[in-house]
């Protein structure tokens, strides 16, 4: 196939034919009849092979909001309710914003290659290699650093998450036991080769977080309001900016957007696809975060996990169950880009065998699962990740990229991709993006990097490192006094 002919399928609004991009970039008509079903129905292409639009909607939108749905409450519980609805709002379009940024500067790297005839057969292209080709070197090893540890602490999240959430149906283990357990039912996920194998998982995904957060706001509005509620917050500045950072990372789970676009067969239409999905996700994470707060106030403060609060019923055993099913898809979504990197520095990317890429995908695993154990910390750990990894990661590193990637009239000329419609100027979007990077450093990385640090290590001091059961003192406490008045 003619080289053009292929960047005009890459990168062109798509005019092309779908079949010229196949799997992870694979040009070909052959590949593309395959994978797009060549006018015949095939149950394995519609449930393994995903690269539409939809595809890309269903893993931003499944993939943005899942463990962090429990933890918002508690966010709303330190901001207070009108802080918790703008903060939402605000860090939404923020981190749309750098999404759509990310995905201009991906088609930029990606047309610019194919002009030089470089071919992405069996190559997955990663953000840390658009700043190496956009930026140079340095650029490259702090996008590496950055995404890297942030996607670790990502899937360590997800992993805490699932011991949080499976004690409230079975508290015979405690949470770390299991941990265990769950780190060895994610470990399966090097099995799945790339995004583009996600498409039934991610449809499911967000089914099931959609009836979690629906449920969240319908049991509390239900439940009604306890006695003697207090809604005081916010009452501290460290609190205030925990709190903040955490809708933050709620809204900075972009780390995995090059990706999921390099998935895609046509990757140029994923331009507002990130902000579509937020839309979407504004109405699980309003509602249910808003209806938890009403009801339970300032109780929330001591209770991270939101299904903590809501009584035992079969509605939330269900709850329970399809977010950790949830959180199992998304720690694959955390952890498929260190697969990558980790398959590309050992020599393994380029192998075709999906037995022996998931042999050498299994040392990633460990130190997640090692890291779960050590801070247990469901809810504090989102903020401090949320302040010290995910500011730089989704907010200022892509807004700088984009500044300087475009600072000369010729790559202005000469760019893949022209302003938005609504935003024609390009010094309307340098301004923009200036206010992002001083914006999130002094707000996000600044205040709230001092408040979750002192959040997290209060944690540290009150329940000990390899905490054996994280906020498990207080639910034992009714049992013990119970069979006092029989005496």
């Amino acid at each position: 196939m003619a080289r053009e002919q292929l960047e005009e399928a890459i990168v062109s609004d798509g005019n092309g034919k779908e079949e010229e991009v196949g799997v992870m970039g694979i040009a070909g008509a052959g590949d593309g009849d395959e994978q797009h079903g060549g006018g015949k129905f095939s149950m394995k292409s519609f449930l393994w092979h995903g690269g539409s639009v939809w595809d890309a909607w269903f893993s931003c939108a499944s993939n943005q909001v899942a463990q962090v749905l429990l933890t918002l409450p508690y966010s709303f519980s330190q901001l207070g309710m009108l802080s918790g609805v703008l903060l939402q709002i605000f860090y939404g379009f923020l981190g749309s914003w750098t999404a759509y940024l990310i995905s201009v500067l991906y088609v930029e790297y990606r047309s610019r290659k194919e002009k030089e005839g470089v071919s992405f057969k069996n190559h997955v292209i990663q953000w840390f290699e658009v700043l190496d080709g956009l930026l140079g070197p340095y650029w490259k090893a702090a996008g590496l650093a950055f995404n890297c540890t942030f996607l670790l602490f990502g899937s360590v999240i997800q992993l805490i998450a699932c011991a949080s959430n499976i004690y409230y149906i079975n508290d015979r283990l405690d949470k770390r036991t299991w941990t265990y357990i769950f780190g060895a039912c994610c470990a399966t996920t090097v099995f799945i080769p790339s995004f583009h194998n996600y498409r039934i998982w991610s449809f499911l995904g967000l089914g099931m977080t959609t009836y979690t957060a629906w449920y969240l706001a319908i049991a509390a509005l239900i439940n009604g309001q306890v006695e003697g509620v207090a809604h005081t917050g916010p009452t501290k500045l460290v609190l205030y900016f925990t709190g903040a950072t955490n809708i933050l990372y709620t809204f900075g789970g972009h780390a995995v957007t090059v990706e999921i676009m390099h998935a895609m067969w046509k990757p140029a239409k994923f331009k507002y696809i990130y902000l579509l999905a937020t839309l979407y996700v504004f109405t699980l994470t309003l509602p249910s975060a808003a209806a938890m707060y009403w009801a339970f106030g300032d109780e929330l403060l001591t209770h991270s996990n939101a299904f903590s609060l809501l009584p035992k019923t079969a509605w939330r055993d269900a709850a329970v169950i399809l977010m950790l099913i949830h959180q199992f898809i998304t720690f694959g979504f955390a952890c498929t880009p260190l697969y990558f990197v980790w398959e590309k520095v050992i020599g393994m990317h380029d192998t075709k065998s999906l037995f022996k890429r998931a042999l050498a995908r299994l040392p990633i695993v460990v130190p997640i699962w090692f890291l779960a154990i050590i801070f247990p910390f469901f809810g504090p750990i989102n903020s401090a990740v949320g302040a010290l990894l995910v500011s730089f990661t989704v907010y200022i590193i892509p807004a700088l990229a984009h500044i300087l990637t475009y600072r000369t009239a010729s790559a202005r000329m000469n760019a893949a991709e022209k302003p938005p419609f609504f935003l024609p100027s390009w010094t309307g979007m340098f301004v923009v993006n200036v206010f992002i990077v001083v914006w999130v450093l002094v707000v996000g990385f600044g205040l709230g990097g001092w408040a979750s640090m002192v959040n997290f290590i209060r944690q540290i001091d009150t329940f000990g490192l390899f905490a054996k059961c994280y906020q498990c003192s207080k639910p034992p406490v009714p049992a013990a006094p119970a069979p006092l008045p029989h005496h």
